[in-house]
């Protein structure tokens, strides 16, 4: 398992070495930066909308809808000391590439009674809590924390974390998320909190989900900052890609 510590110390586990505070945004070797640490470079602003909207146009289309988007974006998003921060409201970041299977680090923090996500492959999502009972999110499950498959069926695997790994407001957390296929395993503050559950496709109950698609980080009800964004695309065999 990969030690992540907020990125306070340089740490060096199965391999990885993970930079110190001093190069935020640096990816580890293997891995790109989708985040740069200066601007919104590549990345555009998409909703809770099925990704048939945005999959099936051709190049200029597309290029033209992520353009549009962009005004949305700086609206709500910006970057202050080498952070995403994003005020809880209107799109969400959208990279302008697509990927397949890989493995993504990002580290996040939150305030009160926010909430937010991880989209994969554009589908909703690995989940972010306030997991306080004053948060207001008991109801749906929020005491056990953050990392979940949400958007899976009531009692799938996946939908719920196996711990509470959550630290508490003010600190930073860092995601681990591997997807090979249709299959997600979440690690957070080096905490596994789904094993190898399958992603189910929120917008098409039936349907496998996209063998390609974004990542999305969502916005929803109050700030949150973003900070090294690292993805490594991964080549699987051909049994083990989407939807096997």
């Amino acid at each position: 398992m990969m030690l992540r510590t907020g990125m306070l110390v340089a740490l060096v586990a199965g391999g990885l070495v993970v930079p110190s505070q001093a190069e935020q945004n640096v990816a580890p070797e293997g891995f790109v930066a989708l985040f740069n640490g200066a601007d919104l470079a590549g990345w555009w602003g998409w909703g809770t909308k099925h990704y048939k909207h945005y999959a099936d146009l051709d190049a200029e289309a597309l290029a033209k809808l992520q353009e549009e988007s962009r005004t949305n974006i700086r609206q709500h998003w910006r970057v202050e000391d080498g952070e995403l921060t994003n005020d809880g409201h209107g799109l969400y970041l959208t990279t302008n590439k697509f990927y397949g299977d890989f493995e993504l680090l990002v580290d996040y923090k939150t305030v009160p009674k926010a909430d937010s996500g991880i989209y994969l492959r554009g589908i909703p999502q690995v989940q972010i809590w306030d997991v306080t009972e004053e948060g207001g999110s008991w109801r749906f499950g929020s005491a056990k924390g953050s990392g979940g498959l949400w958007n899976n069926a009531p009692g799938s695997k996946g939908k719920d974390p196996l711990v509470l790994a959550d630290r508490p407001f003010g600190q930073w957390n860092s995601f681990r998320i591997t997807m090979i296929g249709d299959v997600v395993t979440v690690y957070l503050n080096d905490q596994l909190v789904v094993d190898q559950a399958r992603l189910r496709n929120f917008f098409e109950k039936q349907s496998p989900v996209p063998a390609t698609g974004p990542i999305q980080l969502q916005t929803h009800g109050g700030e949150i900052r973003w900070r090294n964004i690292f993805l490594r695309e991964l080549k699987t065999a051909p049994e083990t890609t989407a939807n096997k």
